[in-house]
């Protein structure tokens, strides 16, 4: 028997977006940074990343990935649910992606933020492109809500300890002797300590990840692997203080410590697109090899089937509760989750800051 998510009509998977040719990469950039006032020619040589793929970002593909997964798991559970997929920065947008549900008929709409974690740029700066999308539709929009920040979904939790493992298999000696890397995007000083002002901040939410799996991993080994934690792809003014430590210094802080082995965890991730395609293979590997560090780089959670039915299951929780169900949400860890509607005044780019800027899934602050 055909099963519902009702009261929603559909899913939306919403992402960053990404080039899919050299002649994109320009165009997709300056569509990242509008009003940001970046110069060109810091975009053209943050383009040479891009350019050392042909042009072409994986994110595209990999979310095409998760569509189908997710897809085969609500059909494997009788759920009868379209998903559909918009970008914020590059095609399919997520205005034409909503313009065609609503065509078809969809009138309430669950989304689904290719973001584990609560900050301005990880959640914020969706619900204000989702609002503009909305303004842009005017009365043919479909209500929107959004699927609460997953970062402590034993799911997402899990598929990373997973992989890690595996990780560390492929190094002489396995995960005896490791130091565990893990890395998430660096976001700048004011960003962290404006998503600390409404609960737990951007860094506290990794910080909750990497104690779990560090638990899980003392239980496997039964003795404690040391681990840490560091940041990537930073980026604008070089004179705003941005989280650190960076992976590259930190890798090489570890070889003074005496460190010989690592793995590198991408928990701040969840497929493998550009930061960690440029910033973690090429770079952060460089690094270890320069400093003889033997290291190993965890894969991100993918289509792994557990992060996958997690994101499944908190959609159908969702759903029930929006249907009048007391469902309570499933975590790991010491942290609580977050609630469905994001906090007002929550991860603003500032702390404090009122910039006017509609959003949505929460109350319009």
């Amino acid at each position: 028997m055909t099963a519902h998510a009702m009261p929603y009509d559909a899913l939306l998977l919403c992402s960053f977006g990404g080039p899919n040719g050299t002649d994109d990469v320009l165009p997709f950039l300056k569509n990242v940074t509008r009003g940001k006032g970046i110069p060109e020619d810091r975009l053209v040589e943050v383009g040479e990343h891009y350019h050392r793929f042909d042009g072409r970002s994986p994110i595209n593909e990999q979310n095409l990935d998760l569509l189908h997964a997710l897809r085969a798991e609500l059909q494997r559970r009788g759920v009868d649910l379209p998903v559909i997929w918009g970008n914020r920065n590059w095609h399919p947008y997520t205005v034409d992606t909503l313009r065609d549900a609503s065509a078809f008929g969809a009138k309430r709409i669950l989304t689904l933020v290719t973001s584990a974690y609560a900050s301005f740029s990880g959640s914020r700066q969706y619900r204000e492109h989702l609002a503009a999308a909305v303004h842009e539709l005017g009365e043919s929009a479909p209500e929107i809500h959004m699927l609460r920040p997953f970062f402590n979904d034993p799911g997402f939790v899990h598929a990373n300890l997973d992989a890690i493992r595996e990780a560390g298999a492929t190094l002489d000696g396995g995960l005896a002797g490791a130091h565990i890397l893990y890395v998430t995007h660096s976001i700048p000083d004011t960003m962290q300590e404006a998503s600390a002002a409404t609960g737990p901040g951007y860094r506290e939410q990794h910080e909750d990840v990497r104690a779990t799996i560090d638990a899980a991993l003392a239980d496997d080994l039964g003795h404690a692997l040391p681990s840490s934690l560091a940041y990537c792809s930073r980026s604008g003014d070089p004179r705003t203080p941005w989280l650190e430590p960076d992976v590259n210094d930190h890798i090489e802080e570890l070889q003074a410590q005496g460190v010989r082995k690592i793995v590198i965890a991408p928990i701040g991730f969840i497929s493998d697109h550009m930061e960690v395609a440029f910033d973690l293979d090429v770079e952060a590997m460089e690094t270890a090899e320069e400093h003889g560090i033997a290291a190993a780089r965890a894969d991100t959670v993918g289509v792994r089937q557990r992060f996958v039915a997690g994101l499944i299951d908190m959609v159908l929780e969702r759903a029930a509760r929006e249907s009048g169900a007391d469902v309570a949400p499933a975590t790991v860890g010491s942290l609580a989750a977050f609630p469905d509607d994001a906090p007002a005044g929550s991860c603003r780019m500032r702390a404090g800051e009122v910039t006017g800027i509609p959003v949505l899934a929460g109350p319009h602050d």
